[in-house]
């Protein structure tokens, strides 16, 4: 099974590239946030023409989540249902074929002192808790998606300007790491545990790509049944030096079923 993962950045915007990368790759199952979408916009019909099932939860200019899938999905879910905000835009669920994959985006958090970065620490201890009650540890479960956090200083090219980034902080790289110890395994560091791989340049930075000066915050983190199965995993830098490309990239794992 081949699973990816993309921030979009817009997918109206996107679109072309999104299609095209379905036609070459053909994964099976392949996660998107920021589609920036409201769900009566969002454009069902040339994903499924292109033999794609696919869900989402939207809403205009911000967030957004979907999940496109070959096989029909099964107990599709937005959102938490801890009693709290639900955040439906941020959080979709649904089990496909033997596996259940979890897609975030979880916020970016804008600076140290805004409520929103708290609200990112909250929002990682209320996913530790969902994973909790809805799986255990042997259960074939895939989360993915922008996690928006560099968990290491290898997954910056810059890492030693940016402690007090709201994506590199020492309190959302522990709370990142708190919710993994649940019982996930990032297997995209299994294969490739050198420095320099990166899902995210920044538009601002000229030539960022070519120049390697990017942050990885985009992951596919597997529990350990499924880590062990995981063949080959990589980060596909074509789609970030298209025309008018998203600010990600595609991060793709092949996993033996």
């Amino acid at each position: 099974m081949k699973i990816a993962t993309f921030n979009a950045n817009s997918i109206r915007s996107r679109l072309d590239i999104v299609l095209d990368w379905l036609k070459q790759y053909q994964p099976d199952i392949l996660c998107v946030q920021e589609t920036k979408v409201v769900d009566e916009l969002f454009p069902r019909d040339p994903i499924e023409e292109a033999g794609y099932h696919v869900h989402f939860k939207g809403q205009k200019a911000y967030n957004g989540v979907a999940l496109f899938s070959r096989e029909t999905a099964r107990n599709i879910r937005c959102g938490f249902d801890d009693g709290g905000l639900a955040d439906e835009s941020r959080l979709i669920r649904a089990t496909i074929g033997p596996i259940t994959v979890v897609n975030t985006y979880i916020p970016q958090g804008r600076e140290i002192d805004h409520e929103m970065y708290t609200y990112k620490l909250e929002w990682f201890k209320r996913l530790r808790a969902y994973f909790e009650r809805h799986f255990t540890a042997e259960d074939d479960l895939i989360w993915m998606g922008d996690i928006n956090v560099a968990a290491e200083a290898i997954d910056i090219h810059n890492a030693d300007r940016q402690e007090n980034h709201v994506c590199y902080h020492k309190d959302v790289r522990a709370a990142f790491s708190d919710c993994r110890k649940w019982g996930f395994v990032d297997v995209f560091r299994v294969h490739h545990p050198e420095a320099g791989h990166y899902t995210y340049y920044d538009y601002r930075t000229p030539n960022a790509v070519k120049r390697g000066m990017g942050w990885r915050i985009d992951y596919i983190l597997a529990s350990t049944p499924l880590a062990n199965r995981c063949k080959n995993a990589y980060i596909d830098l074509e789609p970030r030096l298209a025309d008018r490309p998203s600010d990600h990239t595609f991060l793709v794992a092949d996993i033996d079923l």
